[in-house]
C-alpha cells in the first residue's frame, strides 16, 4: 500500500496547481480582466466620471435633506427621517437609470475594440480558452460599473443615522442593481460574440433595453389589480420580476405596491418566489439568465466571423450583396457628398433598414390600433393617455439615443478607420463637412422622427373631428383647482408643438455627438460622453420644468416646453404639468405651449448654428492633433 501511495505523490503535486491555475484565470487572474481594470484605472476620464458620479450624489444628499429643514427652524427627527427616506428613493432610482444608460456602452466594446483592430486572430491563438475570453471581458468592463455603484454605498450608510431606511433595504437594492448590471453586461457580451461589427450592438442594445423597460412596466400597469374592494393598495403581477424598475417599487413603495401573500394557500415554489418575493425571484432570474448567456457566448466564440462569402437569403430579398463583395452598381450621389453618405449609405444594411423601418411601421402600427380601441371603448381616456405617454415617451427616448449613438460615432468612426485622412485630401471644406454629416444623419433619422409625429397628428385629427361620433366624446374630466374640468384626452396642439420642438433637439443632439466625435480619440468615449452630456442637460430642464410648470403661471407652461418629455406630459396631462396656467384660461394655457414649442425651437436652432460655427472653426486644429490617433 506505501508504493502506490508514494507514487501518487508527484501526480497530485502536478495535477493540483495545474486546476489551481486554471481557476485562477477564470477572473482573479485572468489577463484580459487585469489589462483592462488596469488600463482603465489609469485613465483620467475614469477617475473624473467616478469623481463626477460620487460628487452628484453627495450634493442630492445634501438637497434632499435641506429640503427636510421646516420654515420654522431646526429640522425634526421625523424631518430628517422623511428626508432620506426621499433621498434613498431618488437614488435608487438613478442608479438603474444608469445602469441601463452606461452599461450598454461601456460593455458593447467588450469585444468591438478588439474586432475593430483585426486583433481577434492573435488573441484566439493564445493560451487562453474560450470561457477565459469571455469572463475576462465581461468582468473587465463590468468592473467600473460595479464601482460607480458601490461609491455611493457610504452615502446610504449616513441616511441610516436620520432614521427612515432600513438596511436590508439598501442593500436590497444594491442587489436589483447589481443583479441589473450583470445580465446587462451578459446580453452585450453576448451581442458582441454574434456579431461581427460590434459596434452596432451598441445601437441595437440601446433600443431593445429602452423598449423592454416601457413595453414590461406599460403592461404591468394595465395588469395591476387592488388588493381589495375600495382598497388603493395594488398586487404585483407577474411582470414585476421583469423589470428592474418595478422591483424597486415593491421594496420602495411596499405599502402601496404589495406582494402577494399566499399563506394558508396551495402553491408551488415557483408560484410563491414569483408572486410573493419579486425581489428576489428578479435577482435569481437575473443570475441564471447571465449564466446562461455566458455558456452561450463561450460556446459561440470561436465560429465568430466564420459564415464569409455567400449572400444570404435575407439579404438577397433586401436587394443586398455579400458583405465582403468587391464590386457594387454605381450610385446617383448629390451636391454634398458627406450628407449622401449618411442618409443613403449607412442604410444601405440590413440591420440599418430593418432598425428604421421597423421602427415606424410599429409606432404607426401602436398608434392606429390604441385609436381604434378608443374608439370602440376598448379603451377609455385616462388608460389611451398613459399607453399614449408611454409609447411616444419610449420612441423620443429611443430617437434621441439613436442620434447620440450614430453622431457620436461619425467621425470618430472615420478615424479609426483611416477614412478621415482620405477625407481631408479632398477639396471638401470643414464647414459643408460638418453641414453634411447634420442633414445627413437628421435624413437618416427622419422616418423614425416622423413616427410620434405622425402619433400626436392622428390624435389630434381624431379629436378635432370629434371622435367620429364616438360614444362618451373625446373628453376626460379633470380637476382644476378643486373644480371638475373637461379637457380633451390629449391636446390636438401637439400635432403642431411637437415637431416644432422634437426637430430642432433632435439636431442639438446630432451637433452634440458630433463635437465630441471630433475631440475623441475612439468611439466609445465620444458616444459616453454625448450621452451623459445630454442626459445632464435633460435632466435639468425636466426637473425644472415640472417644478415651474404649477407654479409660475403661462412662464411656467412656456419652460415647460424646453425638454420633450416635460411637453409631452404637458399635452397629455395638462392638469397635472401646468394646472397654473389653465386655471388663468384654458385658452392661455394651451395656446403658451404652442409659443413655448417655437421658442423652445428657436433657442434649438441657434445653438445647432453657434455649435457648428464653433466647430467649423477648430476643426481642423483639432483634427491635427488628434492625427494617426486610432
Amino acid at each position: 500500500m506505501a508504493l502506490p501511495c508514494r507514487g501518487l505523490v508527484p501526480y497530485y503535486r502536478e495535477f493540483m496547481p495545474a486546476i489551481l491555475n486554471w481557476l485562477l484565470r477564470l477572473l482573479p487572474t485572468n489577463p484580459i480582466c487585469m489589462r483592462l481594470v488596469q488600463g482603465g484605472s489609469r485613465r483620467v476620464r475614469h477617475l473624473y466620471i467616478r469623481a463626477g458620479y460620487l460628487g452628484v450624489m453627495i450634493v442630492v444628499l445634501l438637497l434632499a435633506l435641506l429640503s427636510s429643514v421646516s420654515a420654522t427652524g431646526a429640522p425634526s427627527v421625523r424631518d430628517l427621517a422623511m428626508g432620506g427616506a426621499t433621498m434613498f428613493q431618488v437614488v435608487s432610482y438613478l442608479q438603474v437609470i444608469l445602469i441601463c444608460l452606461l452599461a450598454p456602452v461601456f460593455m458593447a466594446g467588450a469585444i468591438a475594440q478588439e474586432a475593430n483592430p483585426r486583433t481577434w486572430d492573435i488573441l484566439l491563438t493564445t493560451p487562453l480558452n474560450s470561457l477565459q475570453i469571455v469572463l475576462g471581458n465581461l468582468f473587465g468592463r463590468l468592473f467600473f460599473i460595479l464601482a460607480l455603484l458601490f461609491s455611493s454605498l457610504p452615502l446610504f450608510a449616513v441616511t441610516q443615522y436620520f432614521g427612515g431606511v432600513p438596511g436590508h433595504a439598501i442593500f436590497s437594492s444594491y442587489a436589483i442593481a447589481g443583479a441589473s448590471a450583470l445580465l446587462v453586461g451578459a446580453i452585450a457580451i453576448t451581442l458582441s460574440v454574434t456579431r461581427t461589427a460590434g459596434r452596432r450592438a451598441v445601437f441595437i442594445f440601446y433600443i431593445t433595453v429602452v423598449m423592454y423597460l416601457f413595453i414590461t412596466y406599460a403592461i404591468d400597469l394595465q395588469l395591476r389589480q387592488p388588493v381589495g374592494p375600495g382598497a388603493s393598495e395594488q398586487l404585483t403581477t407577474v411582470i414585476t420580476p421583469l423589470n428592474p424598475f418595478l422591483s424597486l417599487e415593491v421594496l420602495l413603495y411596499s405599502n402601496v405596491y404589495v406582494p402577494h401573500d399566499f399563506t394558508g394557500e396551495a402553491t408551488t415554489w415557483l408560484q410563491s418566489l414569483w408572486m410573493s418575493r419579486p425581489i428576489n425571484a428578479f435577482v435569481w432570474l437575473c443570475v441564471w439568465l447571465s449564466t446562461i448567456l455566458i455558456a452561450f457566448s463561450t460556446i459561440r466564440l470561436r465560429v465568430i466571423g466564420a459564415k464569409t462569402g455567400s449572400v444570404p437569403w435575407y439579404r438577397r430579398m433586401f436587394g443586398l450583396a455579400a458583405k465582403d463583395a468587391s464590386e457594387r452598381p454605381s450610385r446617383t450621389v448629390g451636391t454634398n457628398p458627406i450628407a449622401w453618405r449618411e442618409a443613403v449609405a449607412r442604410g444601405k444594411t440590413l440591420p440599418a433598414m430593418l432598425g428604421r423601418w421597423g421602427f415606424a411601421a410599429l409606432g404607426i402600427i401602436a398608434a392606429v390600433v390604441l385609436l381604434t380601441m378608443f374608439h370602440t371603448g376598448l379603451l377609455d381616456g385616462p388608460a389611451l393617455q398613459m399607453a399614449i405617454a408611454s409609447i411616444v415617451g419610449a420612441e423620443i427616448v429611443i430617437i434621441t439615443l439613436a442620434a447620440l449613438n450614430m453622431s457620436a460615432t461619425a467621425v470618430s468612426r472615420e478615424r479609426e478607420d483611416g477614412g478621415l485622412d482620405i477625407i481631408l485630401t479632398t477639396p471638401i471644406q470643414p464647414g459643408p463637412y460638418l453641414s453634411g454629416k447634420l442633414r445627413g444623419l437628421i435624413q437618416f433619422l427622419l422616418p423614425m422622427l416622423l413616427v410620434p409625429i405622425a402619433t400626436m397628428g392622428l390624435l389630434a385629427l381624431y379629436i378635432m373631428a370629434g371622435g367620429f361620433g364616438r360614444s362618451g366624446g373625446v373628453d376626460v374630466s379633470v380637476t382644476i383647482d378643486n373644480a371638475q374640468a373637461n379637457l380633451p384626452v390629449v391636446l390636438p396642439e401637439a400635432a403642431i408643438a411637437l415637431p416644432i420642438m422634437l426637430v430642432p433637439f433632435v439636431a442639438f443632439c446630432v451637433m452634440v455627438g458630433l463635437q465630441w466625435s471630433i475631440k475623441s480619440k475612439g468611439t466609445i468615449g465620444s458616444v459616453i460622453a454625448a450621452v451623459g452630456i445630454v442626459f445632464a442637460i435633460v435632466s435639468v430642464l425636466t426637473l425644472c420644468g415640472f417644478a415651474s410648470g404649477n407654479r409660475l403661471n403661462v412662464v411656467g407652461a412656456v419652460l415647460s416646453t424646453f425638454s420633450p418629455i416635460n411637453l409631452l406630459m404637458a399635452l397629455v396631462y395638462p392638469a397635472d404639468t401646468i394646472q397654473d396656467a389653465l386655471r388663468q384660461s384654458e385658452t392661455a394655457g394651451r395656446t403658451s405651449l404652442v409659443v413655448g414649442a417655437v421658442i423652445a425651437g428657436a433657442i434649438y436652432t441657434s445653438l445647432v448654428y453657434g455649435m457648428h460655427t464653433n466647430m467649423k472653426r477648430t476643426f481642423m486644429m483639432t483634427v491635427r492633433k488628434l492625427a494617426g490617433a486610432n
